[in-house]
């Protein structure tokens, strides 16, 4: 082993002599039609070479050879370090002087070079590494990305990177035990005095130079900044988790809370007429407050049915339970329940027989066009037209559902979608602000869109569906025998 180092340490200076050996040997073939000084100067030319490639100490080394080579075989008396002539001396101190000037110089700029190189080499890694870790806030990932990004650039045996914490990270590269000798670095991953994890790094040839032990403090640093940001992170998201859900909560609190109270308030004023015998059995009265109790008991029905099926939607589990049906039987359907709260519309519905099945949950389509009657009943005008059309557009059913209501703004479109939203007061338009969300959300489930657009003379409830199901189209509508 210690052979092999000296080896390696003498070589650049062996391959210098040798070059300088084969220089001597074309000048001294040339020796009679060259002066001394052109033979000083072209010394000077391998010279530039020979330290640029192997360094300040191969340089030096060549510098003293050409000295002695010159003085040898170059100035009278040939052959012997005698000099005889003043102007010889001084040629040979001149060229001895500019030699290891050229040597140093020369080295000096390599020296420069190669520290320039490594900076800009340092600074290239760092820099991939800064850009992998930027917006990363998952620790696991931040901890796999720092690994990589050091065994990769540190050509190492191993890496091992621990992480404290509930519960704590280990990431190994590769993936088996570490090597069972003590790791040759160890780094900590640590904020001022907060001491995060550590770096564990195994690698027995070449051991790690001072540059390379910078570059893995400057990589934990940057590692331990990308761990502080991700639990930043998820504070600030725990936060405003936290303080949507208090809003959630008092929107829903202060909505659900008034629009529950009237229909049990009224529910419960009916009944207790009812029970108190305050009302004969013959008036016309009764009639009324069981009507009373009915309506209000269907309109608390939609109200829980729309707080579930939004819960339902933010937890993701609203599945649609698909299967083929006739469109115009759930339209018939849903105005024959709501008949009491659209009597005072004019009701035109243009949903052809032929259409064909679509792939919906009957269910679910049913509280969709319930949502969309009942928030065109709130804001149309009395006795005005509510108009329900359904058509094939490609491969897709779509439905309009239009009403001669307000306008919406522009820009508020895409917002009377989102939950608890109101374009007026609760005291003037009952409601939780949900229903069409849930449409939203049930449409979107089936595969399709919805969507409002202001109309000439009023407002347009669009949505489409897909006709198609798990690749297959909608089956041929069965034949009535009493339609042959």
């Amino acid at each position: 082993m210690k052979r092999s180092a000296i080896l390696s340490r003498a070589s650049p200076h062996l391959f210098a002599l040798g070059i300088i050996a084969l220089v001597t040997a074309v000048l001294f073939t040339l020796r009679d039609e060259l002066n001394t000084t052109l033979v000083a100067l072209l010394y000077l030319i391998p010279l530039g070479s020979i330290t640029a490639f192997w360094g300040l100490g191969a340089g030096i080394t060549s510098a003293l050879a050409e000295f002695l080579m010159l003085n040898y075989l170059f100035i009278q008396p040939y052959y012997n370090f005698g000099v005889h002539q003043p102007a010889d001396v001084l040629i040979l101190a001149v060229f001895l002087i500019v030699a290891i000037a050229i040597s140093q110089l020369v080295g000096r700029l390599q020296s420069g070079l190669a520290a320039a190189t490594a900076r800009e080499r340092e600074a290239t890694q760092l820099y991939e590494l800064s850009t992998a870790l930027a917006g990363m806030h998952d620790p696991k990932t931040i901890a796999e990305i720092l690994s990589n990004h050091t065994q990769a650039v540190l050509r190492s045996e191993a890496v091992e990177l621990n992480m404290r914490g509930i519960p704590p990270i280990i990431c190994r590269l590769p993936d088996t035990n570490p090597p069972p000798r003590p790791p040759e670095w160890t780094v900590p991953i640590q904020l001022t005095e907060d001491i995060l994890g550590e770096i564990r790094l195994w690698r027995a040839k070449p051991s790690l130079t001072a540059a390379e032990k910078q570059l893995l403090q400057i990589f934990a640093s940057q590692g331990a900044l990308a761990f502080e940001r991700a639990r930043l992170a998820q504070a600030e998201s725990r936060t405003r988790i936290l303080e949507e859900s208090d809003r959630l909560k008092s929107v829903i609190l202060s909505s659900v809370s008034h629009e529950l109270r009237t229909p049990l308030s009224t529910i419960k004023a009916a009944a207790s007429s009812l029970r108190g015998n305050e009302v004969s059995w013959e008036s016309p009265a009764r009639a009324e407050l069981i009507a009373a109790i009915d309506d209000e008991s269907d309109h608390l029905n939609i109200l829980v049915g729309n707080l579930l099926d939004m819960s339902r939607i933010e937890s993701g589990v609203l599945k649609p339970k698909r299967e083929w049906n006739i469109l115009p039987e759930i339209i018939g359907s849903v105005l024959a329940r709501m008949k009491r709260w659209t009597g005072s519309y004019r009701i035109e519905v243009d949903a052809p027989e032929n259409l064909p099945l679509v792939p919906v949950d009957y269910v679910q389509m049913e509280q969709v066009f319930t949502n969309l009657l009942s928030n065109s009943a709130k804001y149309a005008p009395e006795k005005s037209v509510i108009r329900i059309r359904a058509f094939v557009e490609g491969d897709l059913m779509h439905v309009i559902l239009h009403n001669q209501g307000p306008h919406v703004p522009q820009d508020l479109l895409e917002k009377i979608f989102d939950k608890f939203f109101r374009l007026t007061a609760t005291d003037r338009v009952t409601g939780t602000g949900l229903g069409l969300s849930i449409c939203k959300g049930i449409i979107e489930a089936h595969g399709g869109r919805l969507w409002a657009e202001n109309v000439t003379d009023g407002l347009a409830f669009n949505f489409t569906i897909p006709l198609k199901w798990e690749g297959m189209p909608p089956p041929k509508m069965p034949i009535d025998p009493e339609d042959e």
